[in-house]
């Protein structure tokens, strides 16, 4: 078993995670019963972006590895997007449906059935790795946002931890794997991705500060201020609306 069919298998574990990070937030939605202020564009691209990089691993050789998390993106983030039409009020469902259909139906559909007609198997390689690569690198783009936020308020409350560790990790994981594997098209998203990671822990490092609690009972105990640590109150914040974990932190990646 190769080094890269490793790092590929550990870039498939890293990545699910990743896009396993929104559950909280659609939970959220689904017991609020409404997207309140939340997005959808991020799952939206992260939608599209999966459909080319599944293609990608399907018409490059030896990248099954790639193929498979990416049809499992792809699966979640449908998921997502139906939830998103479940619950939105009027105006974003019709505005998240022709984006939807636009995107991650009409968009997909014709450029891969183009790309199987017309051009060769080498040329369809090089095709689907340039729009996965675009799609990745507006994907890694999200979260500048969010830093932004940070940077303005000097408070990582709506950048989690996690995230922003897995973002470093799964950009790191892929990175080392497209040097391996020589492939240009994984390299170059997940390199920008890496470094974006990365900047988000230095935010935290220079940001982070413990929460207080807010008001504390008759017995010391800390009333509506989440789980105490120290004595000090800590929770994970809800996500920014337009943060992917809900992606726009979400969102995503790579792959």
């Amino acid at each position: 078993m190769s080094l890269s069919f490793i790092l590929g298998l550990v870039g498939n574990i890293t990545t699910g995670l990743v896009c396993l990070a929104p559950v909280p937030t659609f939970w959220h939605i689904v017991k609020k019963r409404s997207t309140e202020e939340f997005e959808s564009i991020p799952y939206i691209f992260q939608l599209v972006n999966g459909c080319f990089w599944t293609y990608y691993g399907i018409v490059k050789p030896n990248s099954i590895v790639v193929a498979t998390v990416n049809g499992f993106s792809v699966a979640l983030m449908t998921i997502y997007v139906v939830i998103f039409l479940v619950f939105a009020p009027l105006k974003m469902k019709v505005r998240t449906i022709v984006l939807a259909v636009t995107f991650d139906i009409v968009f997909p559909l014709v450029a891969i059935s183009l790309s199987v007609l017309i051009l060769d198997r080498e040329m369809q390689i090089s095709t689907a790795g340039l729009l996965s690569a675009i799609f990745s690198m507006i994907a890694y783009g999200s979260p500048l946002s969010a830093m932004k936020t940070v940077i303005i308020t000097k408070s990582v409350e709506y950048m989690p931890f996690t995230l922003s560790f897995l973002l470093s990790v799964n950009g790191g994981v892929w990175t080392v794997y497209s040097i391996l594997t020589k492939d240009i098209y994984i390299g170059i998203p997940n390199v920008t991705g890496l470094g974006l990671g990365i900047f988000q822990l230095l935010l935290y490092a220079m940001y982070w500060k413990p929460k207080k609690v807010s008001s504390i009972d008759g017995n010391g105990i800390a009333v509506g201020a989440g789980d105490l640590e120290d004595g000090i109150a800590v929770h994970e914040p809800l996500l920014l609306p337009n943060s992917p974990a809900t992606p726009k932190q979400e969102n995503i990646d790579e792959q």
